[in-house]
């Protein structure tokens, strides 16, 4: 039985019940029996379907964002700019997989040579709660798009909008089986990995979770894409301009209450600006006004659940005992519900949990560099390489040294984030695969190769 729980008083609100083993192959194997009529269903067929999902997430905009709002915790403006997105990524998908799923001819004195891209088969999701519509949507889309069906194994705090997403893939007419929830514990996901019907996994979580998802998806020779977080650097050097990146070092680390894979975490400062930076920073941060959710004058909401927010106190604690400055915050707030007050900590170093471990909360670790080459260092003394950022008044100068930084995506003077256009993944533990753009839709495609000879 899983249980859903508002951040923002403790409270449960609703259960869901949980599948058994052959509950959950039942599941596997309805999928596998929906998977060829979906497949030979015409691609036009499929992205109109899309496009009617788009369609319902604008037109049930509200009631799904205050779900996602009691569920997860964010404040309602966030939520609703993650159920458009949704929107958006459906339409993309539906203007652009003709064109990336099209293939290729070669040329030949005799005969044809063909690339050719076809589905996979049933592909399992394991989601995670920080975005709970997008980090489904984002997968599915594409997956769908391709003509591959999908299984969702939704983060069991979240189950309420993974069931809302399910209703809305119903009313969206897509066939039975092309997308079906896995409510199962833990350890029953390799199981469902192992399934003969499962061509390929996706996983957006913890290193712990990819090293265990990995290692089922390994031993079954099957297909895995995983994006595990990271400790983003926000590298800020001598030249910047104080005030914009100020603002955006406040947006970066306290979207979705700084509870963001690619939110920046390590603010990596050159000496010269160390103090104004930091000093700036803190004033904004401790603006922020934490309280219910749903009210317009909130700022930043509860962290998702109970055991997030002890660990981040466990993370901010360490740090300061090993000789972080606590500039602000570094406490739970005396409140019902899961709140953790604005954080910054100064002289952050490696060997502190603030700078080797993923901060997930709104917490702001500041680290002194000595100079762009030292900031490239501190940047890359990570076993996470997911999102980076380097602001400068020399964006030349910044994209050099963004080549330079481990990463997935390196934004110069701008915030990563996630856009359909562009791939979407890490490197080291934040993980392997693409997801998003083209590259994206043909990770679970079979990449096939034709050839005709003249007879």
């Amino acid at each position: 039985m899983f249980v859903s729980i508002n951040p923002a008083t403790g409270q449960p609100f609703a259960s869901h019940p949980s599948h058994d083993a052959p509950a959950a192959r039942d599941v596997l194997d309805a999928c596998a029996r929906a998977f060829p009529a979906w497949r030979d269903t015409p691609l036009t067929t499929r992205l109109k379907a899309l496009n009617r999902l788009a369609g319902l997430f604008e037109a049930r905009l509200a009631p799904l964002s205050r779900l996602a709002v009691r569920e997860m915790g964010k404040i309602l403006p966030e939520a609703e700019a993650e159920v458009l997105r949704c929107a958006r990524a459906c339409r993309f998908y539906a203007r652009q997989a003709p064109r990336y799923l099209a293939g290729e001819a070669f040329p030949s004195e005799t005969g044809r040579r063909m690339v050719v891209l076809e589905p996979l088969g049933v592909i399992l999701a394991v989601m995670p709660w920080n975005f709970p519509y997008w980090q489904i949507m984002r997968a599915a889309a594409p997956i769908l798009a391709a003509g591959n069906v999908l299984v969702v194994k939704p983060a069991p705090n979240v189950m309420c909008v993974a069931e809302a997403l399910r209703e809305l893939f119903e009313e969206a007419e897509f066939p039975d089986g092309t997308f079906r929830l896995l409510r199962v514990e833990e350890g029953l996901v390799a199981e469902a990995i192992a399934h003969p019907a499962v061509r390929g996994v996706t996983l957006t979580g913890s290193a712990r979770a990819g090293a265990a998802v990995g290692a089922a998806a390994g031993a079954a020779i099957k297909k895995a894409v995983m994006e595990l977080g990271g400790s983003d650097p926000f590298i800020v050097l001598a030249d910047a301009v104080l005030e914009d990146c100020c603002t955006a070092a406040e947006t970066a680390r306290m979207r979705a209450c700084g509870q963001a894979c690619i939110a920046a975490k390590r603010f990596i400062v050159e000496a010269p600006l160390q103090a104004a930076f930091t000093d700036r920073l803190a004033k904004r941060l401790a603006a922020h006004v934490p309280g219910d959710p749903l009210d317009p004058g909130t700022t930043v909401g509860p962290l998702a659940r109970e055991d997030l927010l002890n660990n981040l106190d466990r993370q901010v604690r360490e740090s300061v005992a090993a000789g972080a400055r606590l500039l602000l915050g570094g406490k739970r707030l005396p409140r019902p519900g899961y709140f953790y007050a604005p954080t910054l900590l100064a002289d952050v170093r490696p060997g502190m949990p603030a700078f080797d471990e993923e901060l997930f909360g709104p917490v702001a670790a500041v680290v002194e560099a000595a100079d762009a080459e030292d900031a490239v260092r501190l940047a890359n003394a990570s076993p996470y390489g997911l999102g980076a950022s380097v602001w400068t008044a020399d964006t030349e100068r910044g994209l050099a040294i963004a080549r330079r930084i481990e990463a997935g995506m390196v934004s110069v003077n701008a915030v990563p984030r996630s856009d359909f256009r562009l791939p979407f993944g890490g490197v080291k533990r934040s993980g392997y695969g693409r997801e998003l753009s083209r590259f994206g839709l043909t990770e679970f495609c079979n990449i096939k190769t034709l050839v005709v000879e003249d007879a």
